[in-house]
């Protein structure tokens, strides 16, 4: 059976190609859904988005980003489909940083890549062209991240293996596709995966100890472990991006960096609009809304950016004025 091809969704102008009656009246209801959803945290979203899908036909979307970036997913996916929505920001506290961050000769480690998000726009022009490597451990998302890879031109590069505290093997299990973990174990009867720790990366030569790093790490519970395995890259001139669970009242992952690491804790707070430090883990009651998603902190113990973040902060007060 010959493959259709993807339809084009362009998130500037809004213009839809390549789509039948029905694909364009799901294209509306997936839009609609988000803008509507959106004000509860976009609850019940992701399983609307996938039913509806079970009536459209096996097909992609590429949904252009920007002028040179361009992002591919199965049409219907209630994951990605919130794209649709072109008022919708995908973890707009990164966004903030890595447009801010566009003139800096950094690499984005995409850890727990996904389909390879962040991997296309980071590389793109409008972001600063950036190197970027997108680690991905399952084989049912790494062909997706490969083709995304590809139809951007193979600017980044691509490793198939999970983020770990050490070099090893584990079991890959779950049922999305955007939270697959290793936290099971053996018993999860899940498929195994190559581990590596974020200094095998070093060890191995695919980066320089001198460099520039944003690391963004979304490895589905298993946040300290991988903090554990990257004592020393996080000592260099880098920026940990980690999720803190919604759902988790102990806020673990920040716990962990504020008590057990070198690192400064920072956090965007929605309520001033800057990327606060932390010294205090109370602020995150007040920014964890929502139990069901998840919300990124950032470790530094980089002067450098240190400098960056406090300059970002200025310029959105001034926007702000």
């Amino acid at each position: 059976m010959i493959a259709l091809p993807p339809i084009q969704f362009d998130r500037a102008t809004g213009a839809l190609e390549g789509a039948n009656a029905w694909e364009r009246t799901a294209a509306l209801a997936l839009a609609t859904g988000s803008k509507i959803s959106s004000h509860f945290s976009h609850r019940g979203y992701i399983g609307c988005a996938n039913l509806l899908r079970k009536t459209l036909p096996e097909r992609n979307i590429a949904i252009k980003l920007n002028s040179d970036a361009v992002f591919e997913f199965p049409y219907g996916d209630g994951y990605w489909s919130k794209l649709l929505n072109r008022s919708y920001h995908y973890e707009d506290e990164l966004e903030l940083l890595f447009r801010d961050s566009a003139d800096v000769d950094y690499t984005l480690l995409d850890c727990g890549a996904n389909y390879g998000y962040w991997s296309v726009l980071v590389s793109s022009a409008p972001f600063g062209s950036h190197k970027a490597i997108a680690i991905e451990p399952a084989s049912q998302n790494f062909p997706k991240l490969a083709n995304n890879a590809e139809i951007n031109g193979n600017r980044f590069a691509l490793m198939k293996c999970a983020i770990g505290a050490t070099r090893g093997t584990a079991f890959l299990s779950g049922t999305k596709h955007e939270a697959f973990s290793i936290v099971g174990g053996a018993s999860s009867g899940g498929e195994e995966v190559p581990v590596i720790a974020l200094d095998n990366l070093l060890d191995d030569g695919k980066i320089s100890p001198d460099g520039k790093y944003l690391i963004k790490l979304d490895v589905e519970g298993v946040e300290v472990e991988a903090i554990k395995g990257g004592t020393r890259l996080l000592r260099s001139d880098s920026v940990l991006l980690c999720e803190e669970h919604g759902n988790d009242p102990n806020h673990t992952v920040s716990r962990y960096i504020l008590e057990q690491t070198p690192l400064k804790l920072i956090v965007y707070d929605p309520r001033s609009n800057r990327l606060e430090t932390v010294t205090e883990l109370s602020i995150l009651d007040r920014i964890k809304v929502s139990t069901h998603v998840g919300y990124n902190v950032f470790g530094t113990a980089s002067p450098f950016w240190q400098n960056r973040i406090n300059a970002l902060n200025a310029s959105a007060a001034r926007r702000m004025q």
